[in-house]
């Protein structure tokens, strides 16, 4: 009877939002780069078949109401919030989302986290092929509670990790250093990390999770050659956490739109996270995504008897770009040259005594909400030509 409450519960909580959350779509515009689409995705969220609270189908709701483009539901293989409501089976979430989205263009992806709290700690597996498959014989206890078995082996740890290589995963390392779970052992990537490291398990990190940017996961990523993840691990509703914003998400750079396409991506790293008005990316990714996002027009002006070079700088993306600007010319009006790049917005720079309009020029920027390094913010430069001569 409870399972036929809670599912009941579920299927009206769904029906009731489905129409809402639709109408309320608000797609982020972010341009694709040269050679690829780029693909907003969330890898990393739960639902009532772990400890979420939600309904599979909701998650794919709110996916399409946020304009993502590909998703994984990630479901923990070591713990179940409901079991006497709902039947064990960690393949089940990932088949509602797949059928809720039918031929909306929505990207499910298969995939679970498997979850100790000690070393190597939260780690998520994408395309696995049977969640069900990936053992979780560390645990005593996973319903409802979790509680580790006091005497278990490296062999017992390992275990799940060795099945998701079998099944041709994507591992990446969820929240480097939440909750430092082992307070004798500080070191966030331990021997059983690099393990999997030279193993060809682990291949990425999440740097950002639940819209926090997390510096050390960050250095990990640049350290170990780790592809770079940002996700909402979400648990309840994702709205009313960033309904002023947008919800963290993984940028794919993808040849095309699908699953194998993400997979091949994502092994090449080829991907930049977005949250708050923050984006963290590798240089190439960024000089690509930044380049594609802004646009630029000059004009020349004579004021008075001064000449002017006027850069109309047009950033057809939703993310603003905190910028500043050098020239050999004054920049006229703007302290340190900085200036925001208002999403969808032309933004005017003016360049002052430009006496003899040069064939070309370079405009220098630097862009403050742009991580290349967690040390290094992303800087480029356009070349000015004189289109007028």
């Amino acid at each position: 009877m409870k399972k036929l409450k809670l599912l009941a519960l579920c299927i009206a909580f769904s029906a009731l939002v489905k129409g809402p959350l639709l109408a309320q779509t608000e797609k982020l515009h972010i341009p694709d780069i040269p050679g690829y689409l780029t693909l907003k995705g969330d890898f990393h969220m739960h639902t009532v078949f772990s400890d979420g609270h939600v309904w599979p189908t909701f998650r794919v709701h709110e996916a399409l109401r946020d304009g993502l483009d590909v998703i994984a539901i990630t479901e923990h293989i070591d713990y179940e919030g409901f079991p006497e409501e709902i039947e064990k089976n960690y393949n089940k979430s990932f088949e509602l989302a797949k059928e809720a989205a039918g031929n909306k263009e929505l990207l499910i992806i298969p995939g679970v986290e498997i979850s100790p709290r000690v070393p190597p700690y939260h780690n998520n597996a994408l395309f696995v092929t049977d969640a069900n498959a990936l053992p979780s014989d560390y645990m005593k206890s996973g319903k409802k509670e979790f509680v580790m078995k006091e005497n278990m082996t490296r062999e017992q740890l390992m275990a799940p990790f060795s099945e998701a290589k079998k099944q041709d995963a994507f591992v990446f390392y969820n929240h480097p250093g939440w909750g430092w779970w082992d307070g004798k052992d500080t070191t966030l990537f331990t021997s059983f990390h690099q393990e999997l490291l030279d193993e060809g398990i682990l291949k990425g990190v999440e740097v950002a999770n639940s819209g926090k940017y997390n510096v050390i996961a960050h250095r990990l990523a640049m350290k170990y050659n780790l592809t770079i993840m940002g996700n909402s691990d979400v648990h309840y509703d994702v709205y009313p956490r960033y309904r002023d914003s947008h919800r963290p998400m993984t940028l794919v750079f993808a040849k095309e739109k699908t699953a194998e396409a993400v997979k091949e991506a994502l092994l090449a790293r080829r991907t930049a996270v977005f949250f708050d008005d923050y984006l963290v990316a590798r240089q190439p990714e960024a000089e690509a995504l930044f380049k594609a996002s802004v646009h630029v027009r000059t004009e020349q002006k004579q004021r008075k008897k001064e000449r002017t070079l006027i850069v109309h700088l047009y950033n057809e993306s939703d993310i603003p770009f905190e910028i500043a600007a050098k020239s050999d010319y004054d920049i006229e009006g703007l302290p340190l040259g900085r200036v925001t790049l208002t999403p969808r917005d032309t933004t005017t720079i003016t360049l002052r005594a430009v006496w003899d309009y040069p064939d070309e020029t370079v405009l220098g920027i630097e862009v403050s909400n742009i991580l290349v390094s967690p040390e290094e913010t992303f800087k480029t430069s356009f070349i000015l030509r004189n289109e007028e001569k």
